[in-house]
Parts: C-alpha cells; structure tokens; sequence
C-alpha cells in the first residue's frame, strides 16, 4: 500500500459515511492521499474511520464533523444525499472558499430515481455552484460509479469518470484522481454538461434494475490515453 504523500492534498470527504464516501475514501488512502471522513456528528465520523483503516490495514483516514473538515481539507468531494446538499454547502460556504469542491451528487426525485430528474440549476453540481459563489471551483465527477465497486478494493472498476469544470486545472486533477484509483478520467466539458453525465445515473439505475445487475457503468470507446 502507497504511503501517505505529504506534498498531495488532503480530500475531505463530506458527508462520507453513506454510500459512495467510504469506497472513495478508501481508494483515495490507499493511493497514498490524506483523507477526511465528513460528518454531521464527529463521533459517526471518527467510528467510520476507525471502520475503514480496520480494512485498509492502516492508519490512513481522520474522521471529523463536516464543519472542521472543510476547514482542515485542501479539497473537498460532496457525497450526501441529493436533499441535503443545498444546506449543507450553505454551512460551509466561508470554509470552502479558494478550494475545489467535487459534486459526487446526483439530482434525483425520489421514488422514481429511475427516470431523469432535471432541476432549475441544471444538475447538483451547478446548484453546488450556485450555492457556494465564484469563489469555488465546483467539479461534477464520479456520478456514474457504483458505491458497491468503490468499496470492494480488490475489483478494478470497469467504468469510466466523466469529469465537468469551467476551470480546466481543475478537471485535470480530478481527472489524475480518478486515475489514481484505477479509472480513468475522460473530460467531458464545462460544468453545464453535468446535467447529461447526472441524467445517466438514472438511466444507469434504471438498466440495474431491468437487467438484474449491480453497478453498471459508462466506458467511453474510441479514446487512447
């Protein structure tokens, strides 16, 4: 396992004890980054921390409320539920500030979350953006990748990462993010373009269910990188 890189960012993961955060988090540690478990309580934080070192075998992952650890991060990955992001980033608007903040969010309305659901903003990710000002380099990625994948280290991820910015350096680290996690990173273009990569899921989740699989995903052909 890659030891911890003092001169990579450190991710707080926001919101991480759900579904996708903790497979994020784990493939983010073991890549040798530092990480923050996010959460309203710190207790439930640092217990899920201490769960996921438990399976990495190492002492690679903090937990704190989501409070301080927008504060401590250098880069932030938002993973709550769809309901709860708007107030959630509302809280952290001054703390996130001059950072990158990465959309994993979906707008979803439930309990149809089979069918494409498009809100005024256009996507999360642009409501994220919306949210939190100019000052904050909003990223939509990592919408498409099922929480059961990320979390079983031992399988590779047969998907790839669709990543949507206005600011291309930032896409371009995202893009090394997902790369650094054994996927591949493909840019898909501005920020708006995150309500077609958002709209996926849905058509993802809706070919789970017809197909009787787990964790289908989007491979984009004809590309060499």
């Amino acid at each position: 396992m890659t030891e911890p890189d003092s001169s990579r960012p450190t991710i707080a993961v926001l919101g991480g004890t759900g579904e996708q955060g903790p497979g994020l988090a784990m493939r983010w540690a073991k890549a040798g980054y530092g990480v923050i478990i996010g959460s309203r309580l710190a207790e439930k934080a640092e217990r899920v921390a201490t769960e996921l070192n438990t399976r990495l075998a190492a002492d690679r992952i903090r937990g704190m409320d989501n409070a301080t650890a927008a504060v401590v991060c250098d880069v932030a990955a938002i993973t709550v539920p769809y309901e709860a992001q708007n107030a959630l980033l509302e809280g952290l608007r001054d703390a996130l500030q001059g950072k990158i903040l990465i959309n994993v969010n979906v707008a979803l309305k439930p309990p149809k979350v089979a069918r494409v659901f498009i809100p005024p903003e256009g996507s999360a990710a642009e409501q994220a953006q919306t949210v939190l000002g100019e000052g904050v380099t909003v990223v939509g990625a990592f919408q498409n990748v099922s929480a059961d994948k990320l979390s079983d280290l031992e399988a590779p991820i047969d998907c790839d990462v669709l990543v949507c910015s206005d600011d291309r350096r930032a896409k371009q680290f995202v893009i090394r993010l997902a790369e650094d996690i054994g996927m591949r990173g493909i840019d898909a273009g501005p920020l708006g373009n995150a309500k077609a990569v958002e709209a996926m899921t849905s058509v993802l989740i809706g070919i789970n269910i017809r197909y009787k699989v787990h964790g289908s995903g989007i491979r984009i052909t004809g590309i060499e990188l």
